[in-house]
């Protein structure tokens, strides 16, 4: 799959925090230590994000988006 993001780092889930509509998903990476992503419930189940997962984090303007592949 081919993501319009340039800008990738591999990281660890730390923790997941599910709301109704919205969760927030926190990762360990080496440089800069610590980033987190805000994207739908829906987005966590999808991806079966759960802490203790590594990820690739693609950044693009404001974004994190967690990829598990």
């Amino acid at each position: 799959m081919k993501y319009g993001a340039r800008n990738k780092l591999t990281a660890k889930v730390t923790s997941v925090k599910k709301g109704d509509v919205m969760a927030l998903v926190k990762f360990q990476v080496t440089d800069p230590g610590e980033m987190a992503s805000v994207l739908t419930t829906e987005s966590v189940d999808d991806l079966g994000l759960k802490p203790g997962d590594e990820v690739q984090l693609f950044i693009k303007a404001i974004h994190v988006l967690p990829v598990k592949e």
